[in-house]
């Protein structure tokens, strides 16, 4: 599937699986640089309903190794997500999280609850789960409600509603707006289910994770201009999130002021 393909499912379905879309050798340095940090922070379960009694999180992944900064540009997704919500996209969370046997199903939810806007809407989300292990019915793959995007409320957490296991291999991607009903899958099985969730918002919604605060500044310097835009060190469509007129990586990440792009500013002069 070509990304136009996948953009028509999600404009239908409300969800696509991107197959094989991540190389082998990022996975790898994916699991080794995820079970180092769980040692190193000594990550627990957080043992409530929403992130699991057995499911193990680490949050603010930019900040913590180089490797993730190759997840939010990635080829085969970034493209998927603009299409969903446009360019000039941000990143707005990327965690990882490790379902372990005995897990029971999350809750029903949607991920754009707290946007004051009435359903259905525009995408102002577009979420994405990286497989780092095959995800499987049996083992926690996210469930997912087919059409919910269009429905006119959320839905209720603990109601009996049918739900479609996306399952898929090792190294795939699952990509869904804000609005589709969805939540992390039961594991009945003995062994760990192990994804990344890749999260992003639309340019003028606020991040979920404050990237300008939680990325040390001499770690946001090694961005590529890319990622730095992605992670708000940017202005949307000229205008949304400059400095005294100036993109903010001219004032805080020590950029030429000839290599600002041109504000709305500067083309209303």
């Amino acid at each position: 599937m070509n990304v136009d393909d996948h953009l028509a499912r999600i404009e239908e379905d409300g969800w696509t699986v991107v197959p094989d879309a991540i190389e082998p050798d990022l996975l790898d340095r994916l699991d080794e640089t995820l079970a180092r940090l769980e040692r190193d922070l000594e990550a627990v379960p957080a043992k409530n309903v929403f992130e699991g009694h057995t499911t193990v999180r680490i949050y603010n992944l930019l900040a913590l190794d180089p490797v993730f900064q190759e997840v939010p540009v990635h080829p085969s997704v970034l493209p998927v997500i603009e299409g969903v919500i446009g360019r000039g996209s941000l990143v707005s969370s990327l965690s990882s999280i490790a379902i372990d046997p005995g897990e029971v199903a999350q809750p029903l939810h949607v991920d754009d609850a707290v946007i004051p806007l009435p359903r259905p809407h525009i995408p102002v989300l577009c979420h994405s789960t990286w497989a780092l292990t095959d995800f499987t019915a049996a083992n926690g793959a996210t469930r997912v409600v087919s059409g919910s995007h269009q429905a006119t409320e959320q839905p209720d957490p603990f109601a009996a509603i049918e739900t479609v296991a996306a399952e898929m291999p090792r190294g795939s991607v699952l990509i869904w707006p804000g609005s589709t009903w969805h939540g992390g899958g039961a594991n009945t099985t003995d062994e760990r289910r192990m994804g990344l969730a890749m999260n992003y918002c639309a340019g003028w919604v606020r991040q979920q994770e404050n990237q300008q605060l939680g990325i040390p500044l001499d770690v946001a310097r090694t961005f590529a201009p890319a990622l730095r835009k992605l992670c708000g060190f940017g202005v949307y469509k000229g205008l949304i999130g400059h400095i005294d007129k100036h993109d903010p990586a001219v004032l805080l990440l020590d950029e030429p002021t000839g290599d600002r792009p041109a504000t709305l500013f500067d083309r209303m002069g």
